[in-house]
């Protein structure tokens, strides 16, 4: 099963190249799919792999090749084709390529088969001590990189970085809305009760109950986007894209001296014409902050509208204000009366001789439920922890 995980996996790094939008979340998807269906049937695996990596139907005649040249049966070589498989060693087709995520057959050789086979694995021993073994590299937990801060993450290790992302799950809390259903719940359901008495001819037999109906949490993101705050400006924005795929009630909103709704741009599935469509609504990136003014123009336009249901506020900054902070301490103050929790998200928390010290941290941090670290790959999953915690 682990020869067929490794398959799929460089299959969907084939499938991306070629145009396809295929996620880690998809690829887990089809692992357990394929749980469902004989994998000795090559129908069954090609539809289920179709009905979830294939969005359009342009894109089915590119699959249709890709998985016929991929997914096809192999056979062992004989010892006199190994010296023209060396030969072409230097120049890596498409085919050759691809005989890594090819899946194995069972072994069919017997009688003499049995001396070409040692003798091919004598080869491929020595071959092996001479060559450096090929590698799957994936992102983990226990690595450097889960400790890196975002702003010295190179573009390789960021993009395991936002894979990393995608795989977190987000879910700020329940809440008991004014609505009451069916349910084991401490009241006893008078309308219901005399609606089924009319079936044993008017006496109450018994007592249902009802209990509140629960929903999740909304979510409400205001993401720092000014020039001090470049070096992690885009990993938030992924992060702010994972979090709107993942909790279907998000709204988030960038700020630099003027405030941004970007809750439609951040829908758009593929993260990185998201983060396109984000880059060409915000006209104000990497300017100044005036972190006050912008809360007040929040509560004056938005709050009414994303403030209601109890909602989760994430504020992303650094604290770096050029306003007031009298007005700054005040918006917060309004911010933490309107929401069920108030969290500022600050990327600066954990670098050396950090302190908040800044007059508009000072006048903001006694309305702010949690003043956490957003920094690192294991800030973030602790805050989806911490969020999950939550009543």
């Amino acid at each position: 099963m682990s020869r067929l995980l490794d398959n799929l996996l460089i299959f969907g790094r084939v499938l991306r190249r070629a145009g396809f939008h295929v996620h880690s979340g998809r690829l887990a998807e089809l692992v357990e799919a394929l749980g469902y269906v004989d994998l000795g049937a090559r129908d069954d695996v090609y539809h289920a792999c179709r009905a979830l990596l294939v969005h359009r139907h342009d894109q089915m005649a590119v699959f249709d090749l890709a998985f016929a040249v991929f997914w096809r049966e192999h056979r062992d070589p004989q010892p006199g084709e190994r010296a023209r498989e060396r030969h072409s060693a230097d120049r890596p087709s498409m085919v050759e390529t691809n005989d890594l995520f090819a899946p194995e057959e069972p072994d069919r050789a017997t009688g003499s088969d049995e001396a070409a086979r040692s003798e091919r694995n004598a080869e491929d021993a020595a071959d092996a001590d001479a060559a450096p073994e090929r590698r799957l590299k994936t992102w983990s937990d226990d690595g450097t990189l889960s400790g890196k801060d975002f702003a010295a993450l190179t573009p390789q290790e960021a993009a395991e970085a936002r894979a990393a992302l995608s795989r977190l799950v987000w879910q700020p809390g329940q809440r008991r809305t004014r609505r009451w259903i069916r349910g084991r719940g401490p009241r006893v359901d008078l309308r219901r009760a005399i609606a089924e008495s009319l079936r044993s001819g008017g006496d109450v037999v018994k007592l249902p109950r009802r209990k509140r109906r629960v929903r999740p949490r909304p979510l409400v993101l205001l993401c720092d986007v000014s020039g001090s705050m470049e070096r992690y400006s885009r990993m938030l924005l992924h992060f702010a894209h994972a979090v709107t795929q993942r909790h279907r009630r998000v709204e988030t909103f960038l700020f630099s001296t003027r405030l941004t709704r970007v809750t439609r741009e951040l829908r758009t599935s593929g993260p990185d014409e998201a983060l396109a469509a984000v880059a060409e609504s915000v006209t104000d990136w990497s300017g100044g902050t005036r972190i006050g003014a912008v809360m007040k123009e929040f509560h004056q336009r938005w709050s009414r509208r994303v403030l209601h249901g109890g909602p989760v506020a994430l504020l992303i900054s650094d604290g770096w204000d050029r306003g007031d902070p009298v007005e700054l301490g005040e918006q917060v103050a309004r911010l933490q009366r309107s929401c069920h929790r108030l969290i500022w998200l600050n990327p600066l928390i954990g670098t050396a001789d950090y302190a908040p010290l800044t007059r508009g941290l000072q006048a903001a941090l006694p309305f702010v439920d949690d003043f956490l670290p957003v920094r690192t790959l294991n800030n973030l999953a602790q805050l989806a922890i911490h969020l999950n915690t939550l009543a």
